[in-house]
């Protein structure tokens, strides 16, 4: 810590301590109102412990307020609009059909209050003590908090959480901030209907919001620097992620390198782009940034309170998730945890084992993950890209969605499911599907896998038919034989 560092600090606590005397303690405090830090807050408060929540806007954390839990209600009123397009196709006539894009962020906006008030109610029945504002580090363990009226405390923690999340990554290009660009934030808040969405990024959040909104009504492009979608996935997957957003009538541009932005969006904004050997450049009304996430990590006195970074910017932590500070934890994105919601759920076990003295560690865990399109695709453990670069042979299983019965009945046909089974052993490796449920679907490979069961269990069950369940014994009826 330099000079000035020190002295900023120490006028900190000075100006608080004169405020307040002395540091409320607590047994433990937790930064950031997110999955992992809540469900640790209510589990230890239930059990007798002094708890403090302190949270800058979301209670909750982001998943109920900005981002998992209100995307897919958008996502949904957007099927709901494609089922409406498709009317015909059900035998139902459609006249005057028209989008009002108040009235679905209305029915977002109530249920995230829903969600909110279930909150709130959690903090009260568990007696875990909430409170509203922004913190940073004064020393170990040692937080003051700005609270919105302008009132300065300090808190103390015998043991201290951090999970204060992430944030949408902005990054450096030209004109891109002074564009003023939607986020996912913004994106779900939108009154009205873009006339023509350019949309940086073509992971999870770029691919759900793009069809979303193409099912809107608005014109869509979608800009990525990779060769293609997905690119961490199989080209089977990239390939049939292209042509679902070609069918939507989504425009994509690969491979892409942006060198300028201008305009305001929600006016007009102009992306200059390279790609293929040429430059190009594009209007669009609005533009939506969606190409990762940066960690809420700075301007937090993390360096005060003895807790260092990775060269990435996130939390330092171990595989008890203990940072290199005595008693404090990160859960989380901001810890570099996978960015799913489950994941963070799952950082609350570690961290609850860990402070009882338990043995439970992030390293070797099941990493799913659904992306919400339509239709949805969904993987857990490896894919075909993984086992090759790790030297893992295995045989291959794959049917088309057409060859579930159930997707008949829905006219939801489109996509395939595949598996990775073990070479010389009946073991499961991995599951991919691209399809109606595929999320659901999974959740059963899944569970075989977590119980060790080989693949002919799932082959062999008794599944109700018709089910998309059921596909899996078309699935797995189709697994080559071992080698001998």
């Amino acid at each position: 810590m330099n000079i000035a560092q020190k002295d900023s600090a120490q006028e900190s606590i000075d100006h608080a301590s004169k405020k307040n005397p002395s540091p409320q303690e607590y047994d433990v405090v937790v930064l950031g109102c997110g999955e992992g830090g809540k469900y640790l807050a209510w589990t230890l408060a239930r059990q007798g412990k002094r708890v403090a929540v302190i949270e800058r806007k979301y209670i909750g954390g982001s998943c109920p307020n900005i981002a998992c839990l209100p995307s897919k209600n958008i996502i949904h009123s957007a099927k709901v609009a494609s089922l409406f397009a498709r009317s015909e196709e059900f035998g139902i006539t459609k006249d005057n059909v028209r989008i009002d894009m108040e009235a679905v962020r209305e029915r977002k906006r109530m249920m995230v209050e829903g969600l909110v008030n279930i909150h709130l109610n959690n903090f009260k029945t568990s007696g875990a003590e909430l409170m509203l504002g922004s913190a940073r580090f004064t020393g170990p363990k040692m937080l003051e908090v700005s609270r919105p009226d302008g009132e300065m405390i300090l808190v103390r923690g015998d043991k201290v959480v951090i999970g204060t999340g992430t944030h949408a990554t902005l990054p450096a290009i030209s004109g891109l901030a002074k564009s003023r660009p939607l986020t996912h934030i913004e994106a779900l808040e939108l009154d009205r209907v873009p006339e023509h969405l350019i949309i940086l990024g073509g992971g999870y959040v770029g691919l759900e919001l793009a069809q979303a909104m193409r099912r809107f009504g608005s014109q869509v492009t979608v800009i990525d620097h990779n060769e293609r979608l997905a690119h961490r996935e199989d080209e089977d997957i990239s390939l049939a992620l292209e042509e679902l957003l070609q069918h939507e009538g989504i425009a994509v541009e690969l491979g892409a390198r942006v060198t300028k932005v201008a305009g305001e969006s929600g006016k007009q904004v102009r992306m200059h782009f390279s790609a293929n050997a040429s430059s190009r450049m594009l209007e669009g009304t609005h533009l939506l940034v969606a190409v990762g996430r940066t960690p809420n990590t700075s301007g937090i006195g993390l360096d005060v309170a003895g807790i260092e970074l990775t060269d990435r910017g996130y939390i330092k932590v171990d595989e008890h998730l203990r940072t290199t500070a005595p008693d404090v934890w990160a859960v989380g994105d901001c810890a570099g945890s996978p960015h799913f919601t489950h994941i963070s759920l799952d950082d609350f076990r570690v961290v609850l084992s860990d402070m009882a003295g338990g043995h439970r560690v992030t390293t070797g865990r099941q990493v799913p993950f659904c992306i919400f399109t339509d239709p949805e695709l969904a993987r857990v453990g490896l894919n075909e890209t993984e086992a090759k670069t790790q030297g893992i042979p295995y045989r291959l299983a794959k049917v088309p969605m057409a060859a579930v019965l159930r997707t008949r009945t829905l006219s939801e046909t489109r996509g395939f499911m595949k598996a990775l089974i073990a070479a010389d052993d009946d073991g499961l490796l991995g599951f991919t599907a691209l399809g109606v449920g595929a999320g659901e679907i999974m959740g059963a490979v899944q569970i075989a896998m977590i119980g060790g069961m080989p693949y002919t269990s799932l082959r062999d069950a008794v599944l109700t038919h018709p089910t998309l369940l059921e596909g899996l014994i078309a699935l797995f009826s189709v697994v080559p034989g071992a080698n001998t």
